[in-house]
């Protein structure tokens, strides 16, 4: 009992300290929907990475702290090159983030030189770079769409989305290896099991997800699209195949309906890896400052608009 108050005046500290710090320095905080709880609870505003990324280019806010993993903040940085971005925890990486650099997608353009190029934003600024365009897990299949004059199109970094995208269109689609570790600890099995420990909920999984998982669900949504989805259904009970923390903030809205995840394995650890002390470490110190060299952020952003355009 001692210990969990010791713990509820620390976070009691925390969070005084950061709501001054966040006035003083005009900072605003953006948390992804898979941060812990009490991140999400101190943040100016919650969602996916790219929607906080355009959220923060939109304020007058002098700092933009990315409570994320860190291609979310380089996203931040791309959009809002006269913003300082701060990341709490330079260690929060993306393993699929990861999973393909620059000169492997330079590579590969030699190998295809008539394939257009469609990067996922769960990619490094660098990747987004030598891209044509982007997309995300929301409107993949509308860009994909869009490029009715591409011979080929290579997706990267995500082979599972690609997949669900090429499930659903009739384009000619290359696929990098990558993947999310934690949307691949989602199994078949796991998608049965739920279904028969909960014979009335609704199933929704990310399309991150394998395309075998995808085909037992009844939708598969990005993050912002469960979100949308479940304040529009009537659905009282619903399974949930995506990282833990979206689960947080949809029984935080919607109390009076039952969330249940789809495995207890739904943990990203790298977005756990940011905490109330460190938001308020990077704020007092204006520390791991998150910069794209303009040569680079130049030909991403490029990537990004024609995404925007669509």
């Amino acid at each position: 009992m001692d210990s969990l108050k010791d713990e509820l005046n620390e976070d009691s500290y925390y969070i005084d300290l950061i709501t001054r710090l966040r006035k003083e320095r005009n900072a605003v905080i953006l948390a992804h929907n898979y941060q812990r709880g009490e991140v999400q609870d101190i943040a100016d505003y919650v969602g996916d990475s790219l929607g906080l990324s355009q959220q923060a280019a939109k304020t007058d806010a002098d700092i933009i702290v990315f409570c994320g993993v860190f291609f979310m903040a380089e996203t931040a940085a791309i959009l809002s090159p006269q913003k300082t971005v701060i990341i709490p925890d330079p260690r929060a990486g993306c393993p699929m983030a990861d999973m393909i650099t620059a000169e492997d997608l330079r590579q590969k353009k030699q190998e295809h030189p008539e394939a257009t190029v469609v990067c996922y934003v769960n990619s490094s600024a660098d990747v987004k770079a030598e891209s044509d365009i982007c997309c995300t897990s929301t409107n993949a299949i509308q860009v994909v769409e869009s490029l009715k004059d591409a011979k080929e199109i290579l997706f990267v970094p995500d082979e599972h989305l690609g997949r669900f995208v090429a499930s659903r269109t009739k384009a000619d689609i290359l696929f990098w290896p990558g993947f999310c570790p934690t949307h691949l600890r989602v199994t078949p099995e796991d998608i049965i099991k739920a279904r028969e420990e909960h014979p009335n909920a609704k199933c929704i999984v990310h399309p991150e997800c394998s395309i075998e998982v995808i085909m037992l669900a009844d939708e598969a949504l990005s993050t912002g699209g469960i979100i949308k989805y479940v304040g529009k259904s009537d659905a009282g009970e619903i399974i949930i195949g995506t990282e833990l923390g979206l689960a947080y903030r949809l029984q935080k809205d919607h109390p009076h309906k039952r969330f249940y995840l789809a495995t207890q394995k739904l943990v990203c650890p790298n977005m756990k890896l940011t905490t109330l002390e460190k938001v308020a470490a990077a704020l007092e110190n204006i520390q791991h400052v998150v910069k794209v060299p303009e040569n680079i952020r130049v030909r991403a952003k490029l990537a990004l608009d024609r995404m925007m355009e669509i």
